[in-house]
């Protein structure tokens, strides 16, 4: 497995530590300023023993942050650590490269840190693909679950953070991309999806496009799209895109989409070829408002020429409705 799949697993990994009979904390960077080399909500889970999984830092100051979890476990005491370039303390625990963070340590199932159900519950719910988070009051520490309906703003940009006393750590589902069509573009695609956080599925029933020996190591569904994003349960952390320029496997993909509740939807062609799907779409049922969602030609203007500056302006224009979603249609 991935390093990256693995800092974006913690409290799983939290568990099965746990599960193999091990003590565990969990640190949370809960602020940040500056050039601070980690966000808001990234983790490690440390082991009594020392070992640790995750990243708060980069590396700067993960040494001291497991001595002090380690501590944390003998005492059962929760603790907010601080670090930053007027630290007197900065060059000692290595945060060099400027900036301040704060990192909230926790002791898994002892004294003031949550319960292991706590922890549980959680891991459920995202096994699910369930928004839900963690409020944590800081000077009581006190906690409670969250969901989107209690802090949409958080929620929709992803953004954990401290609001007066509480910091409410937010867990998304893990955002995915569908790529229907096994083209040119997707080779460079499913590159740029993975580095930037995405689990990515090929769709495309043709088989000699969908092979493993173009496409090795990917997630590859030979079945037509229709069943195939019906099976996958799209939902608000998917992006999906078409790349057949083929009706006969592009349009029923994009059926499926508008009927889900993908945050992107997105579909290679020129302005002439999206005239042609959007009299289709109209014509199985689709209203103005919803074939607005298909964004269409694909991508960012960028000026893009070959496949893989094309699959470089969709990656952008992903990111952009992502994390700027007021500007979804």
């Amino acid at each position: 497995m991935s390093d990256r799949m693995n800092v974006d697993r913690i409290p799983e990994i939290a568990l099965e530590y746990i599960a193999d009979g091990h003590q565990v904390a969990l640190a949370t960077v809960i602020e940040t300023w500056g050039s601070s080399p980690r966000p808001v909500g990234a983790q490690l889970a440390i082991r009594a023993d020392g070992v640790f999984m995750g990243s708060v830092s980069g590396g700067c100051v993960e040494g001291a942050v497991v001595a002090e979890a380690q501590d944390a476990l003998k005492t059962g005491t929760c603790r907010i650590l601080e670090y930053g370039v007027s630290d007197e303390e900065v060059f000692a625990v290595g945060l060099a490269c400027g900036g301040n963070i704060r990192v909230l340590v926790e002791p898994i199932g002892v004294g003031q840190g949550p319960s292991v159900a706590v922890l549980e519950y959680l891991v459920a719910k995202r096994a699910d693909r369930r928004a839900i988070g963690i409020s944590v009051n800081l000077e009581n520490w006190e906690r409670g679950f969250v969901e989107p309906r209690d802090l949409p703003e958080r929620f929709n940009r992803d953004k954990s953070g401290v609001d007066g006393e509480v910091f409410s750590l937010i867990y998304n589902p893990p955002l995915r991309m569908v790529i229907v069509g096994a083209v040119h573009i997707a080779q460079s695609l499913v590159q740029l999806a993975r580095i930037a956080g995405y689990g990515v599925t090929l769709v495309d029933p043709r088989e000699s496009f969908a092979s493993a020996a173009r496409f090795p190591g990917e997630d590859i569904v030979t079945e037509w799209p229709d069943d195939a994003l019906q099976a996958l349960d799209l939902d608000a952390r998917t992006a999906v895109i078409t790349l057949s320029h083929d009706p006969k496997i592009d349009t029923p993909a994009l059926q499926t989409a508008l009927n889900s509740t993908a945050f992107y939807i997105g579909s290679l062609g020129s302005k002439r070829t999206h005239g042609k799907r959007v009299s289709a779409l109209t014509e199985l049922g689709f209203n103005p408002k919803q074939i607005a969602r298909i964004h269409g030609p694909v991508g960012a203007d960028i000026g893009a020429a070959t496949p893989a500056e094309i699959a470089l302006s969709i990656m952008a224009e992903v990111t952009e409705r992502l994390r700027r979603p007021d500007s979804r249609q």
